[in-house]
């Protein structure tokens, strides 16, 4: 099976998930939803009524990964709303067997997580009931993590348990996916990859990584106080502060405070962030009689 490229969706703006998905379409084959209830994992992302939003607006399938604590509930219902492949973790399930075939009696493929801990020898019986393996090679719960290199082992039993690359069951990694861990994890025999960053998926297939688009030919329109493209100079140089890929807020938090200061805009021709002056204090003269 050829190489597929499934991006996370907690790199993106969840603000704007239908213009991120978009952004990918040209290099992904997958959009991977990370689905989490902040009781199996200590984060909590969204759910179902998001997904089936964003079902009406991607045009790639979406990969739902459901880290929650109760798949057998839930899981078929992402089927159900249209998602390609429901991925539920073995640690949570309850019933794996019903909950596996649910799935694929609502017309989505059936996948089934580990987390790095779990040996994948404890799910060789239920390997006919699946159509794709997910390895974690992170611990579930945050994105942005080091790559667990003990998880490579398990990873190659994993692929001689599953048969070779023309084997009907799918075998995907997630978790710090990047350009200098996809060859290793490729080498062991995943052939399904979730990169921790959009740009990752570009520089694999070749892409360029704009993912906002064409540098605008003319600056855009900036109020007051705003610094320009034109005026900020190096700040819209290749991976610079300003620039689309690695320097951006890596969390919402982290984005809202700084919108909340006053000392970050967004461009309205990338969407990145942009430094900008604050404006300055003026404290009245204080009078000599106004304390007395």
């Amino acid at each position: 099976m050829a190489v597929q490229i499934s991006p996370s969706v907690l790199s993106a703006d969840f603000a704007r998930l239908a213009d991120e998905a978009a952004a990918v379409a040209a290099t992904a084959d997958w959009l991977h939803v990370d689905v989490m209830d902040n009781h199996f994992v200590p984060n909590l992302t969204l759910g179902l009524p998001v997904v089936e939003s964003l079902l009406k607006h991607a045009t790639l399938p979406l990969d739902c990964h459901l880290m929650i604590t109760d798949p057998d509930r839930w899981a078929p219902a992402y089927a159900e709303a249209g998602a390609r492949n429901v991925t539920i973790h073995a640690e949570a399930v309850r019933a794996p067997v019903r909950t596996l075939r649910a799935i694929r009696a609502a017309g989505a493929r059936a996948g089934l997580a580990l987390n790095p801990g779990t040996p994948v020898e404890h799910v060789t019986d239920l390997l006919p009931e699946v159509d794709m393996l997910l390895l974690m090679t992170v611990e579930p719960g945050f994105g942005g993590q080091p790559f667990l290199d003990l998880v490579l082992p398990k990873l190659r039993r994993a692929r001689a348990l599953v048969g070779g690359r023309d084997a009907a069951v799918w075998l995907q990694v997630d978790g710090g996916v990047s350009e200098e861990t996809i060859e290793r994890c490729a080498e062991a025999g995943a052939d399904v990859f979730v990169p921790a960053r959009p740009s990752t998926a570009r520089t694999i297939r070749g892409a360029p990584c704009r993912p906002c688009g064409p540098r605008p030919s003319a600056p855009p329109p900036t109020r007051p106080g705003v610094v320009s493209p034109a005026e900020a100079g190096s700040v819209f140089t290749p991976n610079g502060p300003g620039s689309c890929c690695p320097r951006r807020f890596p969390r919402p938090r982290a984005r809202r405070r700084a919108a909340a200061c006053g000392r970050y805009v967004r461009s309205p021709g990338c969407g990145s962030a942009v430094a900008r002056t604050p404006p300055r204090r003026t404290r009245a003269p204080r009078s000599r009689s106004a304390g007395r």
